[in-house]
């Protein structure tokens, strides 16, 4: 499988892993340079996605023209997609918005509530018979570039989904890191073929629009990835009774969840299941301690209709030894994942990225009537 992404440090917690998120300079300041914010959305809370026509029509442009329009600047921030493994057909796009980071690399400020939409264009496929490893990359980045030159599709605009969880169910991996994420942005792809996509993002701007060129996207590059009706991969998870009742063994989120009662094994076809991969202490992203408090808090909603179950991605909990063995199976290339498991041991739901409250709770009722 795909390495994880490599390690970064963190206050308070040590090393997490790199998959940080950043936007659009001074985006939701109270500076003239700040962007034109969703008038639904609150930092931290849910907003739903802008009408199409409040974006720019492709119109036939190729991407370049579309955002290299004179009243279309260069966005001067980072803008992290949150996840890899793309289908034909329609396709979460989940991603991040922060401030440009500083000088010394420090994470950029969260931005919670941006107006943005995304846009995209095929990458013309590179022609085989390249007769060094050095040439097919160098013809790999002409095709990516190549793929400005291509229709735009879009606009996809993004709604907003909160991470919050109430008090009882934040961990502290949560609330004490500044720069733990308090949403993710999502928005629906429909990618009609396989191969390599180059995404855009657009902005709205407090005085007009700014423009970023994301990295390329694959389709069909992760097709061992368990998909809804697959029947679910069996593993071993371990639960408080195997490790003696340590349970920081189960799960680096502080304090540790308590979502290991049964073994997945051992319920696989029996019983509905949730399984989340995520690891808050060594995350790839800013999203993960979220996502696992977002899960404790469902299954207390959900409390004896479901199993919840969270898998730590490295072996010991330590990144030097690798991931652990669940994580390959199910053929994994980054984190958080969330699977839905039905009674009949076929997944019924399979989300990359983070995800709130409201989004697990839709997946956990529709596995439940299965």
């Amino acid at each position: 499988m795909p390495p994880m992404r490599a390690l970064r440090s963190t206050l308070g917690l040590g090393l997490l892993l790199v998959c940080g998120a950043v936007l659009v300079a001074g985006c939701g300041g109270g500076s003239e340079s700040s962007s034109h914010v969703n008038p639904e959305a609150e930092t931290g809370k849910s907003a739903p996605a802008p009408p199409r026509g409040a974006f720019p029509a492709a119109k036939g442009k190729t991407l370049e023209e579309l955002i290299n329009q004179p009243q279309i600047q260069h966005a001067q921030a980072k803008v992290t997609p949150e996840a890899q493994a793309f289908y034909v057909g329609p396709n979460r796009y989940p991603f991040t918005i922060s401030e440009k980071t500083g000088p010394t690399g420090e994470i950029g400020r969260e931005i919670a509530d941006a107006e943005a939409a995304i846009y995209y264009a095929r990458v013309p496929t590179v022609k085989s018979g390249a007769k060094s490893k050095a040439g097919n990359k160098g013809m790999a980045g002409k095709a990516q570039s190549q793929a400005l030159e291509q229709p735009a599709v879009g606009p996809f605009p993004a709604k907003i989904e909160s991470l919050a969880t109430e008090p009882p169910f934040q961990g502290r991996t949560t609330t004490e890191l500044p720069d733990v994420a308090t949403v993710i942005y999502s928005t629906e792809l429909n990618l009609p073929a396989d191969g390599e996509y180059r995404p855009a993002i657009l902005i709205k701007e407090k005085h007009g629009w700014s423009a970023k060129v994301l990295p390329s996207l694959k389709v069909g590059e992760y097709e061992k990835i368990p998909r809804p009706g697959d029947k679910a991969p069996v593993i071993e998870t371990p639960t408080a009774e195997s490790v003696g009742g340590d349970l920081g063994k189960l799960s680096t989120r502080v304090p540790p969840d308590t979502l290991n009662k049964v073994n997945y094994a051992e319920i696989l076809g029996k019983e509905p299941i949730l399984l989340l991969f995520a690891t808050p202490k060594f995350c790839q992203s800013r999203v993960c301690g979220p996502v696992v408090d977002v899960a404790q808090q469902v299954q207390h909603q959900f409390k004896g209709k479901a199993n919840f179950i969270h898998m730590e991605i490295y072996n010991d909990n330590d990144p030097s030894k690798l991931v652990r063995p669940q994580v390959r199976r199910f053929h994994l290339p980054s984190e958080p994942w969330l699977f839905a498991m039905n009674r009949e041991g076929v997944v019924s739901a399979a989300v990359e990225g983070a995800f709130g409250v409201k989004l697990m709770d839709r997946i956990v009722e529709k596995v439940i009537a299965e």
